[in-house]
């Protein structure tokens, strides 16, 4: 299962640029002469607010959890790479948040507990945060169960 932030809330800064954009064109269309060559200036404000969430969005679309048992593997980054491999079996708690916005939009942000120094990992904005959770929840328990069995197995054998 590969998990990554979610681009729904890049819509609202790709309109915003849009909207941006046609009103100073519209403003272009209807002002006077001496205003005329400063409208094109303008336009930067739309085109920094493109480019800006462009590289947002090229920022998420490389930032991955990837749930396989017995790991999970969190990558992020576009020229440079970082990646930090947790075990199934020392996940402690999985919690989803969410805000009022978010549910409204059904993301929400991922918290990953495990036992060891750097215990916390979150992940904000994926889509249907709780079933997220319950997925790992469920491989880590499948994970405990399975070594309890091959444990109970070593036993009896051993006895």
């Amino acid at each position: 299962m590969v998990i990554r932030p979610s681009t729904k809330l890049l819509t609202i800064p790709y309109a915003t640029a849009v909207v941006i954009a046609v009103g100073i064109l519209v403003l272009h269309e209807s002002a006077s002469v001496k205003w005329q060559p400063y409208v094109y200036w303008l336009l930067v404000l739309p085109c920094v607010i493109a480019l800006r969430t462009v590289g947002v969005n090229i920022q998420r679309r490389f930032t991955t959890l990837v749930v396989e048992s017995p790991r999970l593997r969190y990558e992020t980054g576009v020229l440079s790479r970082s990646t930090r491999n947790l075990e199934l079996r020392k996940v402690q708690d999985v919690r989803s948040d969410q805000t009022l916005f978010q549910r409204i939009l059904g993301i929400g942000d991922l918290s990953i507990e495990t036992a060891g120094e750097t215990s916390r990992l979150t992940i904000p904005n994926i889509d249907h945060p709780q079933r997220v959770a319950e997925t790992i929840l469920e491989a880590a328990h499948k994970l405990f169960e399975d070594d309890k069995k091959s444990g109970d197995a070593r036993r009896s054998t051993e006895v």
